[in-house]
């Protein structure tokens, strides 16, 4: 094996920014650029807090006729907090942009890293499609309602894929700074709903039996949980950014429980103000009757005509945030990917200004405009149609989006456990190893939920091609990604070595070098 004299002969920078590898600074994501409170408003960002209270509270609430839906996010923020511990302990030991895939192959080998690869970028993709669609959908409504203007949802869906991608150029503080403000802004009118809501109730007052375990009863449940999982999306993601940031193993792991706790805390506080401001008995009749318009309809009664045109608006830019928090996301995927043989070299390489996954910017945003523009031919009304095919576009992706992030945290659990088992560690981390289990089995459970009710997730009918197509587009990632592990096991077994290894196989390159 050869050196490349060139890479190797580049100073670290002088500020102490950038991390010095074998393979060059090319091959690596600049450090030092994301603090505590900037990783945490990237990753917040992704949940979209103002589209689940608004979106996918409604829809749980009127589909599945769960009252209560508050319990279930404080279920579901204690089950997702017994995986953290064991995935953020992962976190100190593994620094990689490949997040998912790197700590599942580091448990259980390289063969099931790049399955889970392909599921990351496949789920992660999917994700950031469906909020495309009701991003495009939403705007076209704002001009219609406020400009008089008629346009189709696909024009400002793809401005959004030239923006997003744009902005995934630029460095990830930059974006940090973008999210937040986004974040903060949606956080802050959600809280003033909330503080509204109990401030002057229904006629049935401050009603707590929404948090009654009798209310978790029927054949919606499982369903609901698929649902408010989707709410959770984005916590996960904080080891995405390891190796931008100064101190991976104290602020990734300190950054997650923040952002668990704050998730499951908030949404259930804001569930809970929906049935304050409707009634416990009424939230389920009104959320069928006004649908993703629950909100609103509230807001009207409660705030006013100016605070809802204002939430409009805010609901559009909360999920601008959350397509870019995504966009960021898959890039560094690609990104970890091509840096280790998963995908083509190119991918692997930064931009030299900002030091980010500029490749996998690109070609996230090339794969987004396609899917838009797919979705837009087959859409015949001048218009668009909140049903066809926009609202596929939302709840199909949405929902695979949502099962592939599921089935990789039930894979992690398992590799947390034999991980640390492997090195001799499972006595010291006992207990982590036994929440990290617990909270595999709750995910599966709720995994094997979305396969079995897809139909009913994305609005089809039994037995439609829809509800079985969909989550198999998941298992079809799933098998190209163990069949290219396979592959490189057999033909290059040196690529397939450092599969979830990141910049530290190339070190080990190095130091095998320097040993011969």
């Amino acid at each position: 094996m050869t050196t490349d004299s060139s890479s190797t002969s580049r100073p670290a920078a002088a500020d102490g920014g950038a991390i010095p590898t074998f393979k060059g600074q090319e091959r690596a994501l600049r450090a030092d650029r994301l603090g505590t409170t900037g990783l945490l408003l990237s990753v917040l960002a992704a949940t979209a807090p103002l589209m689940v209270v608004a979106g996918v509270m409604p829809t749980t609430f009127g589909v599945m006729g769960i009252v209560g839906q508050p319990l279930l996010f404080v279920v579901l923020g204690v089950v997702l907090a017994l995986f953290s511990f064991g995935y953020a302990e992962m976190s100190r030991h593994v620094h990689n942009a490949g997040a998912f895939y790197a700590y599942i192959s580091r448990g259980l080998g390289g063969t099931a890293g790049a399955a889970a690869a392909a599921v990351a970028l496949v789920a992660y993709s999917a994700l950031q499609f469906a909020i495309y669609g009701i991003f495009g959908f939403e705007v076209s409504g704002l001009f219609a309602t406020y400009l008089d203007v008629q346009m189709a949802w696909w024009i400002p869906a793809l401005a959004a894929v030239l923006v997003v991608g744009a902005l995934g150029w630029l460095k990830i503080d930059v974006n940090a700074r973008v999210l937040g403000v986004l974040l903060l802004i949606e956080v802050a009118l959600v809280v003033i709903f909330d503080v509204a809501a109990v401030a002057d109730p229904a006629k049935e007052g401050l009603s707590l039996h929404t948090f009654n375990p009798d209310t978790l009863t029927g054949a919606g449940v499982g369903t609901a949980l698929c649902f408010c999982v989707a709410a959770f999306l984005g916590f996960e993601q904080a080891p995405v950014y390891a190796e931008e940031t100064s101190r991976p193993d104290v602020l990734v792991p300190r950054v997650m429980f923040l952002a668990v706790g704050f998730v499951a805390v908030f949404f259930a506080l804001s569930c809970w103000a929906l049935t304050v401001a409707a009634g416990p008995s009424q939230i389920v009749p009104a959320a069928q009757k006004q649908s993703a318009g629950l909100l609103f309809w509230l807001t009207e009664s409660v705030l006013g005509h100016t605070f809802t045109d204002v939430l409009h608006v805010l609901f559009v830019t909360g999920m601008f945030a959350a397509m870019l928090s995504f966009h960021n996301v898959v890039a560094r995927y690609a990104f970890a990917m091509g840096r280790e043989g998963l995908l083509p070299a190119a991918f692997g390489r930064t931009t030299g200004t900002s030091g980010a996954p500029g490749t996998g910017s690109l070609l996230q945003s090339a794969v987004s405009a396609v899917v838009v523009i797919a979705f837009a031919v087959a859409d015949d009304r001048p218009n668009g149609d909140p049903t066809t095919p926009v609202l596929h576009l939302f709840t199909w992706f949405g929902s695979v989006g949502a099962l592939g992030v599921t089935v990789l945290m039930v894979a992690a659990s398992a590799s947390v456990i034999v991980f640390f088992a492997r090195r001799g560690s499972a006595r010291a981390q006992a207990w982590r190893l036994a929440t990290s289990a617990v909270a595999g089995l709750a995910l599966l459970v709720i995994a094997a939920y979305t396969v079995k009710d897809f139909d009913v997730l994305v609005g089809t009918g039994p037995d439609s091609e829809p509800g079985w197509l969909l989550p198999a587009i998941i298992g079809v990632a799933l098998l190209l990604g163990l069949a290219q592990g396979l592959l490189l096991r057999s033909r290059k077994p040196q690529t397939h070595a450092r599969i979830g290894l990141g910049n530290e196989a190339f070190q080990l390159e190095k130091a095998a070098e320097s040993t011969a």
